[in-house]
C-alpha cells in the first residue's frame, strides 16, 4: 500500500503555507499517512493555540472516512445519514470544513487538515496543499 512521506507532507505544507499568506490567514496545518498517522504538522505564526488539535483531527477525519471533512458535515446534519458521527472515535472527528483526503493512483495515502481561519479558508489553503501533489 502507497502512503503519504515526510517529503510529500512537506510540498503540501509549503504550498498551504503560501496560500494561508495570499489570504492573509495564519493557520495550523496537519498532514496524515494512510494509517491516519500525524506525518507532519505547522503552526504558523499567529495560527490559533486551540486549532492544533483541529486541524490534526481534520486530517485524521478525512483519512479515516476517505472524504473531505466539509462533505462529512453536509451529510451529518439532523436528519441526515451521518448525524451524530462526530461523537465516534473518542471525539476525534471534525466534521468543519478544511480537512481533505490525498490519493495517490486512486488510493487515498493521507490527508491534509487546516484550521485557524473561517470555513471556507480552511477548505481553500486545504486544497492548495493538496494540489501540491
Amino acid at each position: 500500500m502507497s502512503t503519504l512521506t515526510l517529503a510529500d507532507a512537506r510540498r503540501v505544507i509549503a504550498a498551504a503555507e503560501i496560500r494561508a499568506d495570499e489570504i492573509g490567514q495564519p493557520m495550523n496545518i496537519a498532514v496524515v499517512d494512510g494509517g491516519g498517522n500525524l506525518v507532519a504538522h505547522v503552526r504558523m505564526d499567529g495560527g490559533m493555540l486551540g486549532s492544533i488539535d483541529i486541524s490534526i483531527n481534520k486530517a485524521f477525519t478525512a483519512r479515516a472516512f476517505e472524504m473531505s471533512t466539509k462533505d462529512l458535515s453536509d451529510h451529518s446534519q439532523p436528519g441526515d445519514q451521518f448525524y451524530g458521527i462526530h461523537n465516534s472515535n473518542q471525539g476525534r472527528i471534525m466534521i468543519f470544513a478544511g480537512g481533505i483526503p490525498i490519493s495517490r493512483d486512486g488510493s487515498v495515502i493521507g490527508a491534509i487538515g487546516v484550521s485557524s481561519g473561517s470555513g471556507e479558508q480552511d477548505q481553500t489553503v486545504a486544497e492548495a496543499g493538496v494540489g501540491a501533489l
